[in-house]
């Protein structure tokens, strides 16, 4: 028997009915399955309410779009739980498994990865700490995407000081200055015209938002390069961590970024060919 966590997004219809169909296959095969309360109760799936932690299950089954991926992948907090991603979002960078095939994918894991049936694929992740001068607190976040560092008030800038290897490599003036993953290479990096890397790779991505300064090119930098960005103007900034709020940023405040020694780790049920997601995901043209 296995234990099986359920995460569905709120506001899709179809997440409820998704999360029925598998909660009763689940059961049905002898394994135990349940849903973080407040996602049960938003579906009207109360009874699979439990407050027991997805650190504890052997699999979390995301319903819902990258968002509910990346709170699926929080939410396990660092620990190796395998996550089987079901798309009903709108791009699925993330995810694999399409509605109609859930079943399916639940029968193939149910068998085992020792017959093939699966494999577990492994993201890079970053532990980022923020190092808060007024207070002499530390906070360490850890992201799947990106950290992004932007600006709190609109018409301003946020200027930054940018250490690499403990070297001074440049100042920032920009809208904000966003920190990601080969994984999160697809996501807010991307409209800031950053590059697309294989997420097979490990890599630092440092992308400026609206940089006011000649040089507005991005970066993309070894792991084991120490980024430490340091908030050098008066203007207060703000921290978000996967698209979600992380912190305010004061004057004199550090940012340090390395490597997470977790990863994510997501079910793939055969090769998972990245250019060809993108190509299907941007509609590119064979020829």
């Amino acid at each position: 028997m296995s234990r099986v966590l359920l995460v569905a997004h709120h506001d899709r219809a179809e997440a409820a009915a998704l999360a029925k169909t598998a909660a009763d296959w689940l059961v049905d095969h002898g394994h135990q399955v349940w849903m973080p309360p407040d996602d049960a109760n938003a579906l009207g799936l109360g009874h699979l309410a439990d407050p027991t932690p997805a650190a504890d299950a052997d699999l979390l089954i995301s319903l819902g779009g990258d968002g509910t991926m990346l709170r699926a992948v929080k939410s396990v907090n660092n620990a190796s739980v395998p996550v089987i991603g079901v798309n009903i979002g709108l791009l699925g960078y993330l995810t694999e498994v399409e509605p109609q095939a859930l079943t399916a994918a639940l029968e193939r894991w149910h068998i085992g990865s020792t017959d093939g049936e699966w494999m577990i694929e492994e993201r890079m992740m970053l532990d980022i700490q923020v190092e808060h001068v007024e207070t002499a607190t530390s906070t360490t976040y850890t992201a799947l995407n990106e950290g992004v560092i932007e600006k709190r008030e609109a018409g301003h800038t946020v200027r930054m000081a940018v250490t690499i290897d403990g070297a001074p490599f440049t100042s920032y003036a920009a809208d904000g200055l966003i920190i990601a993953t080969p994984t999160g290479s697809t996501a807010y990096s991307l409209s800031a015209r950053g590059p697309v890397i294989s997420p097979r790779h490990r890599a630092i991505l440092l992308t400026p938002v609206s940089p006011h300064m000649l040089f507005d090119r991005a970066l993309v930098l070894d792991p084991n390069e120490l980024v430490e960005v340091e908030i050098i103007g008066h203007r207060a900034a703000l921290l978000s961590i996967d698209g979600q709020m992380g912190c305010e940023l004061s004057e004199g405040d550090v940012i340090r970024v390395r490597p997470s020694a977790a990863s994510a780790r997501f079910v793939r049920f055969g090769r998972r060919r990245f250019h060809q997601v993108l190509k299907a995901k941007f509609g590119l043209a064979d020829r």
